[in-house]
């Protein structure tokens, strides 16, 4: 039997990460504070403080979600080469856009300016960087820019080139 107050602290804690995630799309990660995610997740403000001490610890945990999310998407693709390229294509086509998709990449940007933080943008480039080599060893820095631009270009809501087209042209 599943301890209950584990379960109702998962829930609080994905809850508080969601919270994160919609503030920070909308309005940068300088609008994260512990009562502004409270508001937004509609808890006490000691609730964040329980979960997540800093602001930091915070910023951290959300970029950690988002990028467990998308560095294990690209590790579980396919084995077969077009298998793999078409998979690809649906993951860019179905980024998130809007708020989440904005707050994705301001955490990444933040984490750029933020020695703290960068491991989770190295464990990002990392996972690009595989799936180029294995899937355009021959092109691998171009083929992980061009997947790294297509992700950001859909998360704004931009109209994307044919993506697999772009992929197969790239790793041919």
């Amino acid at each position: 039997m599943p301890d209950g107050r584990r379960v109702k602290g998962e829930r609080r804690r994905r809850l508080l990460l969601d919270a994160t995630l919609r503030l920070v799309g909308r309005a940068g990660a300088v609008a994260v504070t512990q009562r502004a995610v409270a508001a937004e997740a509609g808890v006490a403000p000691s609730a964040v403080l329980y979960y997540f001490p800093t602001v930091d610890d915070l910023l951290v945990a959300a970029l950690r979600d988002v990028n467990d999310r998308w560095v294990g998407a690209l590790q579980d693709l396919p084995a077969d080469r077009s298998a793999a390229l078409d998979a690809l294509a649906v993951m860019v086509r179905g980024s998130p856009t809007g708020d989440e998709g904005l707050a994705e990449f301001e955490l990444y940007l933040l984490s750029a300016r933020r020695p703290e933080l960068r491991p989770e943008l190295d464990r990002w480039w990392g996972a690009l960087d595989a799936v180029a080599a294995r899937l355009a060893p021959d092109r691998a820095t171009a083929f992980a820019a061009a997947l790294d631009g297509l992700f950001l270009r859909a998360s704004t809501g931009v109209d994307l080139p044919d993506v697999r087209v772009v992929l197969a042209h790239l790793a041919s």
